[in-house]
Order: structure tokens, then C-alpha cells, then sequence
């Protein structure tokens, strides 16, 4: 008996040291589509993205230091979810991604793109939605190296027409369409118009209803966040320049910080945008080293359905809670006096308990 109990002993022992040595189970990739004005998951249930824009892809690479901008490996990875966060954000480089006007082959391109993917590959892995932004944009033969007014009709589409196709069968993922637009009106903002940068001169911006329609030409689909004027903050007029999307799958976006605020009479606006389509504020940020303002909006985001990503997780170049802002001092997560709002609103969140989405018809796309 006692041999017996020493072999059965032996025996688990094998098995546990072999269990241990298997890789952590691997989270299921999340799905993610639009009903009526929520997103929702596979099984219908309203689903509000909350997390943080991942800086560094949008500039690393045309600036040749790399794909990335600090780590992106799996403890990386777990730093951000550590905050309890669903979402990641991750800006692109349209000249990276196209591979064109002299970025490093090494860089740009094929190269690029296989790295995008894999990136965004680990994200889902661990359970995570990601946004893909086009974040950097230029015409003609130059180099993306910072916000234009709006996207140039010489790339973008080509641009959207790539990363939908690359990314058409993953429904873990969301499109964001253009970062910013500025300085332009509602019209040029749907339908394009001729635009002027100092560095590049005059320019064909491409409208809103192009990027859609290139989206779409590939069969993706993807919910699609569009974002407003003057620098994303300024709604007023999207539901009346909204471009026709077959899937009736369109987000509207807004970025807004501390120093461009976001208060009654757009809150009252973004309420009304809330009424017909999912909201996502894919920038929330603050640069006082404080989270008066964030805590604020969030409350209020958390009331109407509002989804938010904080900006940004980055500590490039020293950035701080005022330069950046950044949310975090280093890549294991520890937060400026800034991010601590959102870390600890998020976790926060994450320990309550949600209600089930209500019934409505089938998810769109």
C-alpha cells in the first residue's frame, strides 16, 4: 500500500511539473460589430471599448529606429492589462504601410505590415480589441511625418484598401479612419476638396465617403470610427455629412483633453450621436499632471454608453504627464499622476457588475 502511495505520488508529481510547464491558456479572440447604436459582441451583448492608445507605430519606423517604440512582447502586453483594459489602440504610418517616398525598406512595406499584424495578432491573443488608426499621412512624394488637415486622395484610399484586405476575415479589430482632421469644413471632410500644407503645398484630400467606400471595396466589415473636425473634438456636424455605408456600420469618434475640453453643449451633442450610433472617444487625455477632467468625463461617458481609450501608453522621449501626456512612467505599467485616474477608473469598472444588452435584431456585418 505504501509503494502504491508512493508511486501515485511520483506519478502527480510527473503531471503537475508537465502542467506547469504548458504555456498559460491563450484568451479567445474577441469579436466585435455594430447593432443599432451599440458595438456588440458575437452573441449581441453591448460591448464599450475602454483602454489606451500603444504610441510608437505611427513613427518609429519613418523615423528608422524601429518598428516600436519601447517593448511589445507578452509582459508588455500584460502591463496593459493589468489596468483591466479591453482595447488597444494602434496608430499607423501610411508610408510605412505602403512602403513608399524613401522610408527604409527595412521599415516600411512588407516588412511593416508583417509587423502590424503580428502585433496586433498578440493583442487579440490576450483577449484584446485594437483599433487601427491612420495616424500620419502625407501627399505626393512625401514622407509622413506628422497630422495633415485630412487625408490625401493620393494614398489613403490605397492605404485602407491594404489594411482592410490584410485584416478582412479578423473581427477583433475596428478601423479608424483618419486621426484628426482640421482646419476644413464638413463638406471637404465628406467628400474631399483641395487642401494646402506647408511642406507639401496643395493637395487632393480624400472625404470621408472615399475611405468608407475603400473599406468596403474589399469586402470588410469592420465597424469603422470616423472622427469630427478641429482635431476630432468638434461632432456638430457629423450626423448631417455621415457618408452612406452599405453595413450600416459607422462610429463616430471624438478626441478630447483637458485643453480642449468637451462640456454641455457637446456632451449634449455626442448624447444625440449616442441615440443612433456607438461613440468612441479614442483619445481622452490630460496634461496638468492631474485627472480632474478625465474622471469627470468618464463618469459622464459611463452614463450614455460612451467608450474611451486613454492617450497615450508611451514613454518616448521622456514624455511625462504634461509632454505627451503619457499614462505611465515605464512599460510595466506603473502610472504619472495623470494615468492613475484612468487606471483606477478602469479597474474600478471592471469590478462591477454590467447588465446584459437588452434584445435587438442581429449584429451588422
Amino acid at each position: 500500500m505504501r509503494v502504491e502511495r508512493l508511486a501515485l505520488t511520483a506519478v502527480l508529481g510527473v503531471a503537475l511539473a508537465a502542467a506547469a510547464a504548458l504555456p498559460a491558456p491563450v484568451a479567445a479572440k474577441p469579436w466585435i460589430g455594430v447593432r443599432g447604436r451599440h458595438l456588440v459582441d458575437r452573441a449581441g451583448r453591448a460591448v464599450r471599448l475602454l483602454g489606451v492608445s500603444r504610441s510608437g507605430t505611427e513613427y518609429n519606423c519613418q523615423q528608422g529606429y524601429g518598428f516600436f517604440d519601447g517593448p511589445s512582447d507578452a509582459a508588455s502586453i500584460r502591463a496593459m492589462r493589468s489596468w483591466r483594459i479591453n482595447a488597444v489602440r494602434v496608430p499607423l504610418n501610411e508610408t510605412c504601410w505602403l512602403g513608399i517616398n524613401g522610408v527604409s525598406r527595412r521599415l516600411s512595406g512588407p516588412a511593416y505590415r508583417s509587423a502590424m499584424k503580428r502585433w496586433v495578432g498578440r493583442l487579440e491573443r490576450a483577449g484584446l480589441y485594437v483599433v487601427l488608426d491612420l495616424h500620419w499621412a502625407a501627399p505626393g512624394a512625401e514622407q509622413a511625418t506628422g497630422i495633415i488637415r485630412m487625408v490625401d486622395a493620393d494614398h489613403a484610399p490605397d492605404f485602407w484598401r491594404g489594411v482592410a484586405s490584410s485584416f478582412r476575415d479578423d473581427r477583433s479589430v475596428l478601423f479608424e479612419l483618419y486621426n484628426e482632421p482640421h482646419d476644413l469644413g464638413w463638406g471637404c471632410w465628406e467628400h474631399g476638396c483641395l487642401l494646402h500644407e506647408a511642406k507639401a503645398g496643395a493637395y487632393q484630400a480624400a472625404g470621408m465617403a472615399q475611405l468608407v467606400a475603400a473599406v468596403r471595396s474589399t469586402g470588410a466589415r469592420q465597424p469603422l470610427l470616423l472622427g469630427g473636425l478641429d482635431w476630432a473634438r468638434d461632432l456638430s456636424g457629423w450626423l448631417a455629412h455621415l457618408p452612406p455605408d452599405r453595413l450600416d456600420a459607422e462610429v463616430a469618434s471624438i478626441h478630447t483633453y483637458n485643453f480642449a475640453s468637451c462640456y454641455s453643449a457637446c456632451r449634449a451633442g455626442l448624447a444625440r450621436i449616442a441615440e443612433r450610433h456607438p461613440v468612441v472617444t479614442s483619445e481622452l487625455g490630460e496634461d496638468d499632471c492631474r485627472h480632474g477632467y478625465i474622471d469627470d468625463f468618464m463618469r459622464w461617458a459611463d452614463r450614455h454608453g460612451v467608450s474611451y481609450l486613454g492617450w497615450a501608453w508611451d514613454v518616448y522621449g521622456g514624455w511625462t504627464c504634461r509632454a505627451g501626456p503619457s499614462l505611465i512612467r515605464d512599460y510595466a505599467g506603473d502610472p504619472t499622476a495623470f494615468g492613475i485616474g484612468l487606471r483606477d477608473h478602469l479597474r474600478a469598472l471592471a469590478g462591477a457588475v454590467t447588465a446584459p444588452a437588452g434584445s435587438a435584431p442581429a449584429p451588422r456585418g
